[in-house]
């Protein structure tokens, strides 16, 4: 019995790029991967999907290849290539183990189009965008440009006597849109077999669509420059071709790529934890690493390199240096405090190692710094958190693709005596709704009526403040003047400061204080379970029933008698993230954290999703409340989480 040919597809093509041992694990269920799911949360949260629909509209009277089998749509397409002109969705094109889906093909007799829609943003019809300061491609873009010149590769061989053009398609943050309800059109629904696809509803024909919004750049002397790149495999050149092929027989034969030890690893998605070994699967990761350098299972229970914050690890693989233990402090350089005493990125790192290093498990705190600081402040005191989404679609005419949409607020107040309260939030749920002005209206009621300082975590409230002003600037709103004053009287920008500039709290844990639970993150989501378990304040008062509508401390969200600390197995306090609704049902729950908690769409990737399926999925008015009450809940505990790091900070400062 012949054996069924394992094609090399553009999705495997680009895996290899990124780490040609990949290509061994991807597809076995013995090796899980962190990344099933988290395509499609991604391409939720950025409108990947509406976007290649979007895309199709501009090409009327195609023909969509739906069928997923690789012989019924090879056997459509190619039927459909004999006509002398034919615009075709999803092309299926096969050259000996190559096989590709095109998002659009274009033919006119011999001359094609091969159009690749992808959800990201430029500024112009060229591909300025694409190059850095030195005329090189970018490390951002080339993973969109080899999909390209893999895609052209595969067509020119199939079909030689063909005149072959490859294109970009994304949208153009320049264009502006010239009808409302534009998003809306394209709305997102699931089959019975759990797959998702875009519903549109309405006229979409060019003319019903409004001016173009996506930009169809023609990229064929960047792929001319791809196709003349040396590849490395196995320590062995190849050219463009060479390499496919390489790659492809690989593949094909199910042999496994060897492929050096670098800081691409940090971020593979075949590393399973412990609890999916245990069942018989395996770690792609593990794998690798044990057959390059002869490691025991306890070698992976010691903390990487790749762990310390912020530290360029590529010179220390390259010396054999794996494991923080082994990290000195010339690998580090000028370990020196800031000028005004507080820590410097290197003296942060190095505390860090040194802590792992001594297995020393206290945490570190400037008292002295932190409390100056934090005496300069003015109450009542302000923690504010935005979540937002860059929508690919606008909403209404006048407005650009992935222009900054804030969705949601919450906003807790301290005060000098030590209460505690969940003041206001703000959360549009209505669908097709532009929110940013009503945003910024209900964000100005909450702050407007003190002078008290405003803290923020991390630069995100600033940055979407600023944005929001630009935006503001281009209508005529009555209020326009009134929201543009308040947003400079708490933001700094490119030609504004203020007083009551917004606080980072970010910057004061950098600066001032550091556990070694938070590992490698400073992000809020490692700090606040850091801070619980090390807080006895923190713990003794939200271990008890104080939180919720009418409580000792009110909450907008929870009911009375919420409480925020528990504790899991080995006695360490839950995160209390842990305890919130998921708000993606059916999906790993690994996945989901990764996804949430790590950096894929920062610290935002729940509400984000969440805000997603609400505008652009068919969901029933159970599951929209749900997120609605799931949004809530999440943004409040931001929030509370940065009032429990000061709180924590005032315990340890006396103050």
């Amino acid at each position: 019995m012949k054996k069924k040919t394992r094609y090399l597809t553009k999705s495997r093509f680009k895996l290899a790029l990124e780490c040609p041992t990949k290509l061994f694990y991807t597809g076995k269920d013995e090796y899980p991967s962190t990344k099933t799911d988290d395509t499609f949360l991604v391409a939720l949260a950025e409108g990947g999907f509406q976007v290649g629909e979007l895309a199709k509209c501009y090409f009327p009277g195609g023909h969509d290849i739906v069928e997923r089998s690789n012989e019924l749509s090879l056997s459509k397409t190619n039927e459909l290539l004999k006509q002398e002109n034919v615009i075709i969705y999803e092309a299926a094109i096969r050259y000996e183990n190559l096989f590709i889906r095109v998002d659009v093909l274009k033919k006119q007799g011999n001359n094609i189009e091969l159009i690749e829609v992808k959800a990201k943003s430029s500024d112009g019809s060229n591909y300025d965008d694409f190059l850095g300061k030195k005329g090189q491609i970018t490390s951002s873009w080339k993973p969109y440009l080899h999909d390209v010149a893999f895609q052209k590769y595969v067509v020119n061989k199939a079909f030689p006597n063909w005149q072959v053009k490859g294109f970009l398609m994304l949208a153009n943050k320049s264009a502006v849109a010239t009808i409302d309800g534009l998003n809306q059109k394209f709305q997102l629904t699931k089959t019975d077999d759990d797959k998702t696809y875009v519903k549109i509803t309405g006229d979409v024909s060019p003319n019903a669509l409004g001016k173009q919004l996506l930009s169809q750049i023609n990229v064929d002397e960047l792929i001319l420059r791809i196709w003349s790149t040396a590849y490395f495999g196995q320590n062995e050149e190849y050219s463009f071709e060479d390499y496919i092929h390489f790659l492809a027989n690989h593949y094909d034969k199910g042999k496994k790529i060897i492929t050096p030890i670098s800081n691409v690893c940090k971020g593979c998605e075949f590393n399973a934890s412990e609890e999916k070994e245990k069942p018989g699967q395996k770690s792609g990761f593990k794998e690798c690493w044990k057959q390059q350098l002869n490691w025991s299972d306890n070698q992976f229970k010691k903390p990487f390199v790749f762990d310390v914050w912020n530290l360029r690890t590529p010179k220390l693989l390259e010396q054999g240096i794996y494991h923080i233990e082994d990290v000195e402090k010339e690998h580090i350089g000028d370990i020196s405090p800031e000028i005004d005493g507080s820590l410097s990125s290197k003296e942060r790192q190095w505390l860090q190692i040194e802590k792992i290093k001594n297995k020393d498990k206290k945490f570190y705190v400037d008292k002295y710094g932190l409390r100056d600081v934090m005496n300069s402040y003015t109450y009542p005191l302000h923690f504010i958190d935005f979540e937002t989404s860059m929508v690919a679609i606008p909403f209404y005419k006048g407005r650009r693709p992935y222009e900054q949409t804030a969705f949601q607020f919450s906003h807790h107040i301290a005060y000098e005596n030590g209460a505690i309260e969940h003041k206001g939030q703000y959360l549009c749920t209505e669908k097709g709704k532009f929110p940013n002005f009503d945003f910024v209206r209900a964000l100005k009621k909450e702050l407007e009526n003190d002078e008290g300082t405003i803290f923020r975590y991390a630069p995100h409230e600033n940055t979407v403040l600023n944005q929001i002003m630009v935006q503001l600037q281009d209508t005529d709103v009555s209020d326009k003047e009134e929201l543009i004053t308040f947003i400079k009287s708490i933001t700094h920008g490119a030609n504004h400061n203020s007083e009551r500039d917004m606080v980072d709290m970010l910057m004061l844990v950098k600066k001032y204080y550091y556990h070694p639970s938070m590992g490698g993150s400073n992000s809020i989501k490692a700090v606040l379970p850091a801070v619980l378990n090390a807080s006895v304040f923190i713990k003794g008062k939200y271990s008890k029933p104080v939180y919720g509508k009418t409580s000792e401390v009110k909450s907008l969200n929870f009911d009375d008698g919420w409480i925020w600390i528990e504790y899991d197995e080995k006695g360490k306090v839950t995160s209390p993230y842990k305890l919130l609704p998921n708000l993606h049902e059916g999906i790993d729950n690994d996945i989901v954290d990764k996804f949430i908690y790590g950096d894929k769409l920062a610290d935002g990737g729940a509400a984000m999703t969440g805000y997603a399926k609400m505008q652009f999925m068919n969901i029933s008015e159970e599951e929209h409340q749900a997120i609605s009450v799931g949004l809530l809940k999440y943004c409040e505990l931001d929030t509370l989480a940065m009032v429990m790091i000061w709180e924590h900070f005032k315990e340890l400062t006396g103050n």
